[in-house]
């Protein structure tokens, strides 16, 4: 298994005032479901920032996401470690493949692969 990118997740209120900070620094929007947005540098595009008012399908926002090629490993290893996980694994509507898990800080990282 390898990680694709890492990215922090911020819960927020202030979508757009948060895209117009992070456009001076160079970011620009490539996702908007409305309770949730990433942006990324066009020159480094995984380089990525996601703000979240909420969690359409999951209890809580989470703090970080990872990016790996394969989540269904991800999962088995981590219940295999008896990790807390949060949010089962399961098929998302826009396209992922994720589950929650909390890690020794008690950060929530939200695990997923791209379909």
């Amino acid at each position: 298994m390898s990680v694709r990118r890492v990215m922090p997740d911020i819960n927020s209120e202030a979508m757009e005032e948060s895209r117009g900070f992070y456009g001076l620094l160079g970011f620009e929007e490539v996702m908007n479901l409305g309770w949730v947005m990433t942006l990324a540098s066009p020159t480094h595009p995984t380089a990525q920032i996601t703000f979240m008012s909420r969690d359409r399908t999951a209890p809580v926002v989470p703090d970080m996401s990872i990016e790996v090629d394969d989540v269904d490993a991800a999962y088995a290893a981590m219940r295999e470690s008896g990790a807390e996980i949060v949010h089962p694994l399961g098929d998302e509507e826009w396209g992922v493949r994720r589950f929650f898990v909390r890690d020794p800080n008690g950060r929530v990282v939200n695990v997923l692969s791209h379909r």
